[in-house]
């Protein structure tokens, strides 16, 4: 495989939470190509028809564990028994309507989940690097036409996204308390959040997500019934963050005092669409189907327009966005194309390839 990390990640003993997840999943075929060793913690998947599941990837890996990170014994437990190097912590409740619903859940898992898992990275020796990722929905969104900057204020009007704002204030709680760069020879640990903006990519199932209706829709010789058409998205393929949060890691781990803070990982300007767009995308590529405006005025609060300003990440990581909204939906859809007839791990892993050669 192509390494654009020189490497770096070969032999490293990696923690995911969330690897049973969609972006979990994928992150955990890219380091386990690039040769690390890695430990994934989380639930059940969503799914037969996950990523993770058909991938295979759980029975590659080192370790293949379920646990809940609202269990912070357990995650201290797991922490101690596997000593990783680098954590990548992407385990959460991560739908905006299921939040309506499971409010309180999702604030243990997204808020004290996170927390859990701070504290399982401050009491093990072994951790120098932690990536915790969060959302694009973290900021307080005024519904403005430029993108959020990493220094703008946390917020969100629904559960989900007020509980990942939350979660943004607890991790900089706990970098400015436990995991001060001031102090850095003393704890000897650096500590990021990141947050990427609506990700789409092969294998993902989860309800109320556009990709996934379209296919589901799709698959069945259903219309596509599309509930918010003008909402306007900064839509990335799933590979474009997780390149952003390897690149990080990798700088951290090198120069741990200069990045640990906040980053967001967004597409290109050109790629932010709206979500009767994407969808248009996809009939295209997919060769089928047709869509229909379900737009309700009494729906329960979304977000409509949500940008993220990637200047940061794009000078001082030297990290952008290789692919535009064309090629993103394209590959995309060719996964959902191929996954019945192929080896999912090796679409997977083919993905990848084709990404890191744009």
């Amino acid at each position: 495989m192509i390494d654009i990390f020189n490497a770096f990640y070969h032999g490293k003993r990696v923690l995911v939470t969330g690897h049973t997840g969609f972006k979990g999943s994928w992150l955990s075929i890219w380091l386990h190509e690039l040769g690390a060793e890695v430990a994934g913690v989380s639930q059940e998947p969503f799914s037969e028809r996950d990523n993770f599941v058909l991938s295979g990837i759980g029975k590659k890996i080192k370790a293949d564990i379920r646990a809940d990170i609202r269990d912070g014994e357990r995650m201290k437990q797991i922490f101690r028994e596997y000593q990783p190097e680098i954590v990548f912590h992407l385990a959460a409740q991560p739908l905006v309507r299921l939040s309506y619903e499971i409010p309180v859940d999702t604030y243990q898992t997204n808020v004290m989940g996170t927390i859990n898992i701070l504290e399982a990275i401050r009491l093990t020796d072994s951790v120098k690097v932690g990536i915790m990722i969060t959302t694009d929905k973290c900021y307080e969104n005024k519904e403005q036409i430029w993108g959020y900057r990493e220094n703008e204020p946390m917020g969100g009007y629904d559960p989900y996204s007020s509980s990942k704002g939350a979660a943004e204030i607890a991790i900089a709680s706990w970098r400015n308390s436990f995991f001060n760069p001031a102090r850095y020879e003393k704890h000897c640990k650096s500590i990021a959040s990141v947050r990427a903006g609506n990700v789409i990519g092969g294998g993902d199932w989860a309800l109320d997500r556009i990709i996934p209706d379209c296919i589901k829709a799709l698959e069945a010789g259903r219309t596509i019934d599309i509930r918010s058409p003008k909402a306007i998205r900064p839509w990335q393929h799933v590979l474009e963050p997780l390149s952003g949060y390897m690149t990080l890691a990798q700088k951290m781990w090198n120069e741990p005092t200069r990045y640990c803070e906040g980053w967001n990982f967004g597409p290109k300007a050109e790629s932010i669409s709206t979500v009767w767009e994407v969808a248009t995308k996809a009939i295209e590529n997919y060769g089928s189907g047709e869509l229909r405006d379900l737009s309700d005025p009494d729906a329960l609060h979304e977000a409509r327009l949500l940008m993220l300003d990637i200047s940061k990440a794009k000078f001082l990581l030297g990290w952008e966005p290789r692919m535009d909204i064309n090629r993103t939906v394209a590959l995309t859809v060719d996964w959902y194309k191929r996954y019945r007839k192929e080896r999912v791990y090796d679409v997977c892993v083919g993905q990848i390839e084709e990404y890191l050669s744009n």
